[in-house]
């Protein structure tokens, strides 16, 4: 990974999944995004939902959340071959959703893409992304930080949304000691 954001290759879809309408999100106008990285890569980060990726004129661009995950990751001492960033949601949402029906929809390509990719580590970002993927309303990245947990039954640590990192900068030491806590794990396997 360069010393700058760079804009990692998306993943398509699987045949019969790229025109989905399970979560009714298609309504919203935006695209599929499967995920995005190193599909084979060894470690499965799990975001809410994708950001923005393309500006008004259609041209592609890192947003802010892209940009502090892969700041984190190189100070850790991955790359992007070390790292496939997926969604709880395949696609942005751009206006007021059923919440609870959509993640539960799009949990299942989820699930899909675990049991498929069968990664070492998953590393949750949000507590959206970790109360769905602990499949616990009540779970919360700062009480779950810095410790390994076995949800789905994959070796799984958490952190803050890099949004929150971005609004907060207080968190960036955090989010960075979380970067390096799931490296020491990836580096001893």
């Amino acid at each position: 990974m360069p010393g700058r954001p760079a804009i990692w290759p998306e993943e398509k879809p699987p045949k019969g999944v790229e025109s989905c309408m399970d979560c009714g999100l298609f309504e919203h106008g935006s695209r599929i995004i499967w995920g995005e990285g190193n599909p084979q890569a060894p470690i499965m980060v799990v975001l809410d939902n994708p950001g923005a990726r393309e500006d008004q004129h259609g041209d592609p661009f890192v947003c802010g959340t892209r940009e502090t995950l892969q700041k984190a990751a190189l100070e850790a001492g991955l790359g992007e071959r070390d790292v496939y960033v997926t969604y709880v949601l395949k696609r942005r949402p751009t206006r007021a959703y059923d919440k609870e029906g959509v993640r539960e929809a799009c949990m299942q390509h989820l699930l899909v893409q675990l049991q498929s990719k069968s990664p070492q580590l998953v590393f949750c970002l949000g507590n959206v992304a970790t109360q769905v993927f602990f499949a616990n309303r009540e779970a919360e990245v700062k009480t779950l930080r810095q410790q390994w947990h076995f949800p789905r039954e994959v070796k799984t640590a958490v952190s803050y949304h890099p949004l929150a990192v971005r609004r907060r900068p207080n968190l960036w030491m955090y989010f960075l000691e979380d970067w390096k806590f799931l490296v020491s794990s990836y580096r001893q396997s």
